[in-house]
């Protein structure tokens, strides 16, 4: 009963949103069309200012996985990793998602191939996705958008609650396996 709720009401609240901005816009006499230009066109110059960024990004990991520098990178970490209870084996995957969340999706299907996804690694690599951010990818595209040079404490930050994000995902992964 509330799954069909839930859909419903998702999907309803897409078109009301459209109808009540559109309604709010007209009853407040604002040149709603004129409006959707102006920001439709500062969107476009967005794109265009963010979009070597991106393209560098997209290119880096690209070379990262041809070159097999992940790997090599998840078999340095090994000790490390098993010194923290970290799995060795998510550690190229923790890696990538500070750079790219679809390259860091690629390698969890890959896990998700090997280990299965109802594996431990597999509950602990979706919820390490789901509970982390794609830091460098977010702090160089929009403060690179807006011209902001100096981070101050963002990327120290940004990096503390993603290493939160981790620990969390490999306690929870083990919890929910063995609750299973």
């Amino acid at each position: 009963m509330w799954i069909s709720f839930f859909i419903w009401l998702s999907s309803a609240l897409v078109p009301f949103s459209v109808f009540y901005i559109v309604g709010f816009g007209l009853l407040a006499k604002r040149p709603v069309f004129d409006d959707f230009l102006a920001g439709a066109r500062e969107g476009m110059k967005t794109t265009a200012d963010i979009f070597p960024t991106l393209a560098g990004l997209l290119v880096a990991v690209g070379a990262l996985r041809a070159s097999g520098f992940l790997d090599f990178i998840g078999q340095t970490l090994k000790g490390p990793a098993a010194f923290l209870g970290f799995p060795s084996e998510l550690a190229p995957l923790s890696i990538l998602r500070l750079v790219s969340n679809s390259a860091a999706t690629g390698l969890m299907l890959d896990i998700f191939k090997e280990y299965g996804p109802d594996s431990v690694l597999g509950l602990t690599a979706s919820l390490l996705l789901s509970s982390t951010e794609t830091v460098f990818y977010c702090l160089s595209v929009y403060f690179g958008s807006i011209g902001i040079r100096k981070t101050r404490y963002a990327l120290t930050g940004a990096l503390f609650a993603t290493a939160a994000g981790f620990g969390v995902s490999v306690y929870l992964g083990r919890i929910l396996f063995i609750a299973r």
